[in-house]
């Protein structure tokens, strides 16, 4: 062994935080509130949609946060990126990572996954006689599998945003979107005709983590549901 390395075998191993993704947008406000009766604190900027910083350190030395799209929290922590996070359970229906677990339903962020059309649509018709529709959405996977479950084939329009366009622009038949309370939908002439699933943020773990790090994964669950109690 030479001398450098016996010096560095000598050194104290360091350990490196943990990382958790936080969602920005709507429930960001609300997953720091959580955050806050954990007592975790994560720099005062980081509620900030304008502050171009994505990873911030927090009052604890062993948690940093970092702020990225909601559809991307899960793909961080299926991937390592982060060790834990925080994510609407639409996104995880989405992905259907295997490589996540979720462990707690934080009971924030409450919505749904509906079907919508055109109000002008007529009552009478029977989506059970279709074999074939095209649906505008950014939840393809989602989409696929409810109409599937009907004997229906769904062609997707996958788009990120203005869903409620689609069907007045003859881009598709129906829309398959996240609703809250529906107002969105009625502005745009649009109805909820069926809900696919009833939505919260659940807080979410690597695996992978879980079993290399299983005490300082276990103790930010606990701590997590100890804030919610």
């Amino acid at each position: 062994m030479t001398a450098l390395s016996h010096a560095d075998a000598l050194m104290p191993q360091i350990a490196t935080p943990l990382v958790l993704a936080l969602p920005k947008g709507r429930i960001l406000g609300d997953a720091c509130r959580l955050l806050a009766a954990a007592s975790i604190h994560p720099d005062s900027d980081c509620l900030d949609e304008d502050s171009r910083r994505l990873r911030f350190a927090t009052s604890d030395p062993m948690l940093d946060v970092v702020r990225v799209r909601p559809f991307d929290v899960a793909t961080f922590v299926a991937y390592g990126a982060a060790q834990i996070g925080i994510c609407g359970a639409d996104v995880l229906m989405e992905f259907d990572y295997p490589e996540i677990y979720a462990p707690l339903d934080l009971g924030i962020g409450g919505c749904r996954v509906s079907v919508a059309q055109p109000e002008s649509c007529a009552d009478d018709e029977d989506p059970a006689r279709w074999s074939q529709v095209r649906v505008a959405t950014k939840y393809p996977n989602i989409t696929r599998r409810h109409f599937a479950a009907r004997g229906i084939q769904a062609e997707i329009v996958h788009l990120n945003g203005a869903m409620e366009l689609a069907p007045g622009l003859g881009l598709s038949r129906l829309i398959v979107d996240l609703v809250q309370s529906g107002s969105t939908l009625r502005a745009n002439g649009l109805r909820e005709t069926e809900v696919i699933a009833q939505i919260s943020s659940r807080l979410i773990v690597n695996r992978t983590a879980l079993k290399t790090q299983p005490e300082a994964i276990a103790a930010w669950v606990a701590r997590v549901r100890a804030a919610l109690g």
